[in-house]
């Protein structure tokens, strides 16, 4: 039986999104809903069209039509910026940390605390600690420079600069990419954790095991379209791979 709770209203909602690149129809109609304190899967073939979705949401790229619908207000399109500002955070495979740097000062990238034109190492310090531990990633010291963190490591400190920037939908570009079980098992770990505090998480991933361990909806995507929108519990595997692959026409 499931317990969690059901959130009525989307944190976020796209409708009707059309995107083609000259004749090239990348995405044809598609309407898609996320909830706070849900992780939902977006699966599909390559040319589905789900990192064109992403980088629509991100901001990257502009849609030719449809609505994109944040906590109930509507935009046509979304800049970089006005994502971040809505809350949309992308973790994208390369995570874009500093390696040399250590991890407080990757947290505070941007937005670096300074009185008198002095950063204030410190202080830092001290709230990045307190971020990390809220969000339960844990990394023993936060002077450690970034380039010598595992990778799952890495993940954490990049969720949490998002998180500190405001982010409240967190989309992750196949996460586990590349990682070891281990560090593939704490990256999971970290997104269900997200998921329970709240936040709207999205999870782009070829790996489709890992998608029914961690997600509560699945969004299958294939050619452009969304098949269908999957309740993870009520579904199979054997079914999500029909519908990736057109053998099965559910619509």
């Amino acid at each position: 039986m499931n317990t969690k709770e059901v959130v009525i209203t989307p944190f976020l909602e796209t409708e009707d999104i059309y995107k083609s690149f000259n004749q090239v129809k990348a995405l044809k109609g598609v309407s898609v809903n996320a909830f706070g304190g849900e992780v939902l899967a977006i699966v599909g073939d390559n040319g589905a069209g789900k990192s064109t979705l992403i980088k629509i949401l991100s901001g990257v790229l502009q849609p030719d039509s449809g609505i994109i619908r944040i906590e109930g207000k509507e935009y046509k399109r979304l800049t970089p910026k006005k994502a971040a500002e809505t809350g949309i955070s992308t973790v994208y495979q390369d995570l874009a940390l500093g390696n040399t740097m250590n991890v407080a000062a990757n947290l505070f990238l941007g937005s670096e605390i300074a009185k008198g034109g002095i950063l204030q190492k410190k202080k830092m310090r001290e709230e990045a600690e307190e971020l990390l531990k809220n969000l339960d990633i844990h990394i023993p010291d936060v002077t450690e420079t970034a380039g010598n963190l595992s990778g799952g490591q890495r993940q954490g400190v990049a969720v949490a600069r998002l998180v500190h920037k405001g982010g409240r939908i967190l989309i992750f570009d196949e996460p586990t990419a590349a990682m070891g079980l281990n560090e593939s098992a704490a990256v999971l770990k970290l997104i269900k954790r997200l998921a329970s505090q709240g936040f709207a998480v999205i999870v782009i991933s070829h790996n489709l095991p890992q998608v029914f361990h961690i997600s509560d909806r699945i969004c299958v995507m294939r050619q452009g379209k969304v098949i269908k929108e999957l309740v993870t519990e009520d579904t199979t595997m054997d079914e999500v791979v029909a519908m990736i692959t057109g053998a099965s026409t559910t619509s």
